[in-house]
């Protein structure tokens, strides 16, 4: 998924759920800052202070994307999360390490792992670690039968669109040129770009297997729009009722209309929908920033680049920035070591 749906369908969502405006921005930059927050290691204090932060993603064109060690650290708990192949924990019996690992939507461990959020609720960085739990769990619906190592299973092979949105003409292995395509290791959906991340697709493919995959992306987004939903009403301790009928009519609509290839002009269609009310919680003024003047790293650090050393106050303890990667270390340690060994899962 891209920014449309990580940052405003997140934040749509959360407002369905209950949450203030205020409290659903903070989820919603932070289920999108895990696309962004590529940069990792020690931030110094000019008072000699310290603080280490990880990473949650890897630039597109990056070495790390071919090591097994960053994939297992960055791919598996934050974008890939290994499904188990659906079944619950001691249920799986000699299957594979692979097709452990294959992202399953809802899988149990997807589940265990909001619920570690919602256990979380009181910590200073609760809702910077809902926002990081949705990110995850929205991407088990959308990166389905693909695995965050470099495998063969994840080869697309035949490529084709099924449905008429009109963006792509019948086969989308064209687009899949052969020389791009040999130059991307099958990681994750790589080698399907970015046919898995649009709402409006309907397209069928061959994997590494030899298996025929369909996939409707629209349905597929609509119901992890709703689980989302779900997820938020229990984490404020509200009835999980989901989405209500108008607002999944309306959720579905955008998701079909807004058919633009470039995820960040669909982001924007999405925040001019925000801003003109089209939803049940009325009008509100969303923006996101990843850097620059109005990111949180610039506003926890007086700047969004890395320098060899900043300038300490006092603040920074209680921003947003270091409050998001507080939460997305816990949720790495998390994931890796208290979950997935549950279901025979070594990936940290």
């Amino acid at each position: 998924m891209q920014i449309d749906f990580h940052h405003a369908v997140t934040y749509v969502t959360a407002r369905i759920a209950g949450f203030s405006h205020q409290d659903a921005d903070i989820v919603a930059y932070s289920a999108q800052y895990v696309d962004d927050a590529t940069s990792k290691g020690v931030v110094c204090f000019d008072n000699h202070a310290l603080y280490a932060r990880i990473n949650s993603a890897h630039k597109t064109i990056s070495p790390d994307n071919l090591s097994d060690a960053e994939n297992h650290l960055v791919w598996l708990p934050f974008h890939f999360l290994p499904g188990n192949n659906g079944k619950n924990a001691g249920e799986s019996g000699d299957i594979r390490f692979i097709k452990k690992i294959v992202c399953t939507p809802d899988s149990p461990p997807a589940r265990e792992m909001v619920q570690a959020a919602i256990d979380g609720k009181n910590q200073p960085y609760g809702l910077h670690r809902l926002g990081i739990a949705m990110h995850v769990y929205a991407d088990t619906w959308a990166h389905q039968g693909f695995a965050g190592v470099v495998h063969e299973l994840n080869e697309v092979e035949n490529a084709r669109e099924t449905g008429s949105s009109g963006v792509y003409s019948g086969s989308l292995q064209g687009v899949l040129s052969r020389l791009l395509e040999d130059t991307i290791p099958p990681l994750g959906h790589g080698r399907a770009r970015e046919f898995p991340d649009m709402p409006f697709l309907s397209w069928q493919y061959v994997n590494g297997l030899g298996e025929l995959v369909r996939r409707d992306n629209m349905k597929l987004f609509l119901d992890a729009a709703d689980a989302l939903c779900k997820a938020m009403q229990r984490y404020r301790g509200a009835p999980a009722t989901g989405i209500g009928a108008e607002d999944k009519q309306k959720i579905a609509g955008q998701f079909l209309n807004f058919k633009d290839k470039d995820g960040n002009q669909r982001h924007q269609q999405w925040l001019d929908s925000i801003r003109k009310g089209v939803f049940s919680f009325g009008s509100a003024e969303l923006a996101y920033a990843d850097n620059g003047p109005k990111s949180w790293k610039a506003q926890a650090l007086d700047t969004s680049f890395d320098l060899p050393v900043h300038k300490y106050k006092d603040e920074f303890l209680n921003s947003h920035w270091k409050r998001f990667h507080d939460a997305l270390e816990l949720h790495r340690v998390t994931v890796l070591h208290d979950i997935l060994p549950k279901y025979g899962i070594c990936a940290g």
